[in-house]
């Protein structure tokens, strides 16, 4: 069954379940033309499958105009549309910003939300209550099915505790009139229940899924899901309560109250080992230029790293904000909107080619910071003097070339001796457009195609909700914390040679930092780093203002103007921690409905 001509074809229908009228009337009698009845529904397999399509809407796709990164310190979402709030801590039971399911845009976080988790985690329940009931079926489809919704469950429940600790566990599609005031699970009760989950799933399904099934979850998706969860929920935030939830009447819903915590990383690193050793996903290599061979995993259809790649199906209700990640993030000089755009804390660390760490009190590197940078920089970033795609038709005169302008270049007025400026293209106060565009000086490059025009034209780029080389780095960090460090080595190591880096002989902590700024350069933006300084309990470091650069080219002493420029570090957005940011809060709404909940510590 075709996934996408099923959602082409049908849309989002609304599956409310008739139950048979009792009146006499035959037009009372009459079935409604834009519902289905739910005999219809488990009786029609285009329709069951379509159902379990509609699930799939509930994981998130990447690419929405407002991006996850813009929530921590990978980058900052020009337009702001209240993220400011949420990158200050601000965010409360009574006012969820962009988190809220009524906010009206940022649909992209609203899908990882208390509201949408239960709505979807409803229809899997529904499914696997019903799927017994089909008849019709043969068992092979069956049984890939059931595995898709167990994966689906899991993956939406890990979403959940993932924001807010513990939830309610629901297992059941209530009706009408039924309990609805559920406790909280603890936290080591859903880690378990997401785990037995992926288990399920990983037992049901197909090792591949190809053709008209791309897309559909895998055994390795449930295996790498069940990786990622045990990671996360090995993790500091999830064991050291006291350091920031002090006083908290209820630790065992925000994380383990006990346990031999070196289990936990031995449990997550054999997870990630076992996904390794299925010998299905490798890292992608073109055997060119590794600055191309990474930035060609984000514009390729499918590679050998995707393990759950989430395709833009497009429906009648998909809306302007998803799926367009060229016009939402490349420059204003393309016409384009500049919106989230990286911040210098990012870019600064990006390594120097050789391994060091790149600091702007260093002479050298101050003068020329865009000069022997690690590879995956160039494949990321859009920073002046850049050479990106040729400009549109309409402003080609202006730039020839291609070359991104952020900077400003100081000029002399010998008409009315003065000193003048004049602002790049691809400045707020630009030519092109004086509107959208960058504060901090750059603009993303990752994910977006060179070769199309995105004002006019969409770009059809999968999102890789999770692909091998963020595996690779959970097995890595699992053996870090087991004290493993020559089998960690060696597989930071493969990532780090792919990207045509050096490698790392680091031991300790020392090998821990490298790892985690590793991670931060090779999975940037691709929704991780909100996730991990959480983890991590760096946050308080790392929500720092954000950062970004000046670009001057300034006037040399004989009135030209001097073809290389000048760089400064200037803060551009305030920005503040609270540990209540850990976790979400509860809404407001949710605890005033069931009165059995607990809200999270410090709201």
């Amino acid at each position: 069954m075709k996934i996408k001509n099923l959602i082409y074809i049908i849309s989002f229908c609304s599956f409310i379940f008739l139950s048979t009228s009792s009146c006499n009337e035959d037009y009372l009698d009459r079935e409604p033309l834009d519902q289905f009845a739910e005999d219809a529904v488990w009786n029609d397999p285009n329709l069951i499958e379509t159902f379990v399509n509609n699930i799939y809407f509930g994981i998130p796709h990447g690419f929405h105009a407002l991006m996850l990164s813009s929530l921590v310190d990978e980058s900052m979402a020009v337009w702001d549309w209240e993220t400011s709030n949420a990158t200050n801590s601000l965010v409360n039971p009574s006012y969820l910003g962009v988190w809220d399911e009524n906010f009206w845009t940022g649909r992209r976080f609203q899908q990882i939300n208390w509201t949408n988790g239960y709505r979807q985690i409803r229809a899997c329940n529904i499914f696997l209550e019903k799927i017994e009931e089909a008849q019709f079926m043969n068992e092979e489809w069956k049984v890939r099915l059931k595995g898709e919704v167990h994966f689906l469950r899991a993956f939406l429940y890990h979403n959940l505790v993932s924001v807010y600790g513990g939830v309610p566990l629901i297992t059941e599609a209530y009706g009408l009139g039924g309990d609805y005031e559920k406790e909280r699970a603890s936290f080591e009760e859903c880690i378990q229940f997401i785990v037995d989950e992926s288990d399920k799933a990983a037992e049901l399904l197909p090792l591949f899924q190809s053709g008209d099934h791309r897309g559909r979850a895998t055994k390795g998706a449930a295996m790498a899901l069940k990786a990622r969860t045990l990671l996360y929920a090995a993790s500091d935030l999830f064991h050291l309560q006291s350091n920031w939830a002090q006083g908290f009447a209820r630790p065992e819903l925000i994380g383990y109250s006990g346990g031999d915590r070196m289990a936990k990383w031995s449990a997550a690193k054999n997870a990630a080992k076992a996904v390794i050793d299925l010998g299905v996903y490798n890292l992608h290599e073109n055997g060119g230029e590794p600055s191309e061979n990474f930035g060609e995993i984000f514009l390729a259809k499918e590679t050998s790293e995707d393990i759950f790649v989430k395709y833009l199906l497009q429906r009648v209700n998909e809306g302007w904000d998803i799926g367009d990640p060229g016009l939402f993030n490349g420059p204003n000089g393309y016409h384009n909107w500049g919106g989230n755009t990286p911040v210098g804390q990012l870019v600064d660390d990006f390594e120097m080619a050789d391994g060091t760490r790149f600091d702007w009190s260093n002479p050298a590197h101050a003068s020329s910071p865009y000069e022997n940078r690690d590879p995956r920089f160039y494949a990321t970033l859009l920073y002046e003097g850049a050479e990106w795609r040729t400009r549109p038709e309409d402003v080609r005169e202006l730039d020839p070339k291609g070359i991104i302008q952020v900077g400003q270049w100081k000029k002399w007025n010998s008409q009315t001796n003065q000193e003048e400026t004049i602002n790049g293209l691809d400045t707020r106060q630009g030519p092109i457009e004086d509107w959208n565009g960058t504060y901090t000086g750059y603009y993303l490059k990752k994910f977006i195609d060179p070769n199309i025009d995105h004002q006019y034209f969409r770009q059809e780029v999968p999102w890789r909700v999770m692909r091998y080389t963020e595996v690779v780095l959970n097995y890595v960090e699992a053996c870090i914390e087991l004290g493993e460090d020559g089998e960690a080595r060696n597989y930071l190591n493969l990532i780090r040679s792919r990207a045509g880096m050096p490698d790392i002989n680091e031991s300790g902590d020392a090998l821990r930092q490298r790892y985690r700024n590793e991670r931060r350069v090779e999975l940037a933006y691709e929704d991780h780093r909100y996730f991990d300084v959480r983890r991590w309990m760096i946050a308080p470091q790392v929500y720092g203002n954000a950062k970004g650069v000046r670009v001057v080219y300034p006037l040399l002493p004989d009135n030209s103007t001097s073809l290389k420029p000048t760089y400064s570090v200037i803060e551009v957005q305030n920005r503040d921690w609270n540990d209540r940011a850990y976790l979400l809060p509860i809404k407001l709404d949710e605890m005033n409905r069931n009165k059995n909940l607990i809200q999270n510590p410090l709201y």
